[in-house]
């Protein structure tokens, strides 16, 4: 038998996430009208609405903004090892498996929270790129596939490459400007589903509803 194309039938996005049977979330928040793919991990996070992972996505004490689109393999602040101490082994701190102590240090997963990642709103994120601990990620920003980003991005602003570099940027700062005073993520349902054609046209969408108008 001869198959020339078999595609299953798109699932319809809602109010609940949709989260695939092989992921796992830990102690997070998943908005509305989001996808989580295959084989991803959510740990100790938020995850804004209408923000969606392909498939073995690893995210840890991280703030995920709306509209972000985030492609396979991606990591999300992968974890710090103190390399202060004498040795940077996880014994020191998962001391409970390896029998150096009743309990984990939790002092060191604290220290690991207070260097959280922010992710803004409709941010894309390539395949296989690394957003270090501590580092923001800003508003509209796209992150090159492969990309390690050890620094802060600029909203809007292109980066890529080891470590992260800016490319280019989206729009001149003043449409930037004006895309972040609009804030149309913040838009309720049923203003987004009025306005929902504009969004393909950035200079219609800018006389519409730019903060002059």
């Amino acid at each position: 038998m001869t198959v020339t194309s078999q595609r299953r039938p798109k699932a319809m996005l809602g109010e609940d996430p949709r989260i695939h049977e092989t992921s796992r979330i830990h102690e997070s928040t998943i908005g509305s009208w989001t996808a989580i793919g295959p084989n991803c991990t959510i740990s100790e996070s938020t995850f804004g609405d209408y923000s969606y992972t392909a498939g073995d996505v690893s995210i840890i004490y991280a703030e995920v903004g709306k509209f972000c689109s985030i492609a396979s393999h991606v990591r999300i602040n992968p974890g710090n090892h103190p390399m202060q101490r004498v040795t940077q082994h996880h014994m020191t701190y998962r001391r409970a498996s390896y029998g150096f102590g009743e309990t984990d240090d939790e002092e060191f997963f604290d220290w690991r929270r207070s260097h959280k990642v922010t992710i803004g709103h409709d941010v894309w994120i390539g395949h296989g790129a690394i957003i270090m601990p501590g580092v923001s990620v800003g508003i509209g920003a796209v992150v090159g596939a492969g990309a390690v980003v050890t620094k802060n991005v600029e909203p809007y602003t292109i980066v890529g490459g080891v470590p992260a570099h800016p490319i280019r940027e989206r729009f001149s700062r003043d449409v930037a400007r004006q895309l972040q005073e609009i804030a149309w993520w913040d838009w309720p349902r049923e203003v987004l589903e009025e306005r929902f054609a504009d969004l393909n046209d950035l200079d219609l969408f800018l006389r519409t509803y730019g903060p002059n108008v």
